[in-house]
């Protein structure tokens, strides 16, 4: 693996864990897509540090847990500006 990828998946694991974000906007952080966090955190950061990429699956499950949730409010959002 390129020195720049596992510096990357690194990254990416820190900022995850640090502000608890969601892998959207970690991908907009790091100017990524989304497949290729969800990619550096799921099968690269394993291989690098499995103690980090363990917190950094401690976040991604919350957030799948609540994005239901947060996309309910943004719909709810939506509409109550639209009708003003």
């Amino acid at each position: 693996m390129k020195e720049y990828i596992e510096k990357r998946a690194l990254d990416i694991a820190e900022y995850i864990i640090s502000h608890n974000a969601t892998v959207r906007q970690t991908a907009k952080q790091f100017g990524v897509s989304k497949s290729t966090v969800h990619k550096d955190l799921t099968e690269r950061l394993p291989q690098l540090n499995s103690s980090l990429a363990g917190d950094a699956r401690k976040v991604l499950e919350v957030n799948k847990a609540e994005r239901h949730i947060r996309g309910g409010l943004a719909t709810r959002e939506k509409y109550l500006h639209s009708k003003l």
